[in-house]
């Protein structure tokens, strides 16, 4: 009994631990809490995604505004989705560790998208995004390998 109650446990610690590749809420299965990625290389500006255009990638379900642009993120969703899976950028860079992201506080450099916890975290990382993309950089693969 003693053995099956420890493979048990072994098993759910897993659930614990592991991280999603793409940050997704507990209750939900929405990349970016249901906000279109493209948009925010083409609106500027983060804009909520209908179900009426949907896509499953890296394990979540991806919404956009238009067929437009969910045409252009399946073509190449590596170019719209956002950096570090949509995780918190600064506490992956600064804290080495995983923290949620609100949709409305991001920014794009060189191309990319990142997106932060809130307000506050965000003006943490508009002091220094390029020197906080080479932290995240470096913890990124460590991060979600664990």
């Amino acid at each position: 009994m003693k053995k099956y109650v420890l493979v048990l446990m072994m098993l759910l610690s897993g659930f614990v631990y592991a991280k999603d590749p793409i940050y997704t809420s507990f209750f939900s299965n929405k990349a970016l809490d249901g906000y279109d990625t493209v948009a925010y290389f083409t609106d500027h500006k983060a804009v909520e995604g209908s179900k009426q255009y949907t896509t499953k990638y890296k394990g979540a379900d991806w919404y956009f505004s238009s067929a437009k642009h969910l045409a252009m993120f399946k073509k190449t969703p590596e170019k719209y989705a956002p950096q570090y899976g949509g995780y918190c950028a600064w506490a992956i860079a600064a804290k080495n560790d995983f923290a949620s992201a609100d949709p409305h506080q991001w920014a794009i450099v060189d191309s990319k998208l990142y997106l932060n916890y809130d307000s506050e975290v965000k003006a943490k990382w508009d002091k220094n995004p390029k020197g906080f993309i080479k932290m995240g950089d470096r913890n990124w693969p460590s991060l979600i390998n664990k």
